[in-house]
């Protein structure tokens, strides 16, 4: 099916978003999955959100030939920067393919401002375009009280129009389910001329809702995701509105 089918512009909606507490589970590449199922976390709204800020290393990098003349910096603590156009020129965006039972498929991201809608298909939906980099970063939400309607989603970041900086933009990804403890997926492999990079995957196994790490790094765009992963959409050059800072 194509690329609009089953996307609808969802209007404003209030999320009963997942809780911070409790412990993290970090998927790594050794332990790379978990079971909403099992841990009574399937149900609700599952709320994602992708975080990125400046690595502290590539601050650093540019003070260390001062220091022999300044060896009093040394004892200074590392100054904290915010992820703004001035420290990288990058913004990274949160998207997510979905293919539901039904054969629907298509993308939920910025670009085209194709938004989702959370209370039908296809069941997620993007809050906003988080542009500069603000504290809270970009968050997605996905209605699990629809899990027998989705088969399988691929949440992905990518960085738009910009420099790649994945290898400098320290971005984590982080799953609050509506029950038990937050999951974390770190971008932390250095790919400097990636521009997108599929994250986590949300499958519906035989009635199970597993969230598999992928961390998978691509130098194109979403069409390369689409290959890697055999979604079979068209794609064609987005663009985003301009906006004032």
């Amino acid at each position: 099916m194509g690329f609009l089918d089953g996307l609808r512009r969802g209007r404003g909606t209030d999320f009963d978003a997942g809780s911070a507490a409790g412990n993290a589970i970090e998927l790594t590449k050794r332990h790379d999955r978990v079971s909403l199922t099992k841990q009574s976390a399937a149900t609700g709204h599952l709320r994602i959100n992708l975080t990125w800020r400046m690595r502290t290393s590539d601050i650093g990098a540019a003070r260390r030939e001062s220091l022999l003349r300044h060896p009093l910096r040394a004892l200074k603590p590392p100054q904290v920067m915010g992820h703004t156009q001035s420290v990288v020129n990058v913004d990274l965006d949160l998207g997510c393919l979905y293919e539901l039972q039904d054969g629907t498929k298509g993308v939920v991201q910025p670009l085209g401002g194709y938004f989702g809608d959370v209370n039908s298909p296809p069941y997620v939906k993007l809050s906003g375009d988080d542009r500069f980099g603000s504290g809270s970063g970009e968050t997605m939400y996905v209605n699990l009280d629809h899990r027998e309607d989705i088969k399988r989603l691929l949440v992905f970041a990518y960085i738009y129009d910009q420099t790649p900086a994945f290898d400098r933009a320290h971005a984590i990804v982080t799953l609050y389910p509506s029950n038990g403890p937050r999951i974390e997926i770190g971008l932390d492999e250095r790919h400097p001329q990636a521009r997108s990079c599929a994250v986590v995957m949300i499958e519906n196994v035989k009635g199970e809702i597993v969230v598999r790490r992928e961390v998978k790094f691509v130098y194109g765009f979403q069409g390369e995701l689409d290959r890697l992963y055999g979604w079979g959409l068209q794609w064609g050059r987005g663009y985003k509105t301009k906006v004032e800072r």
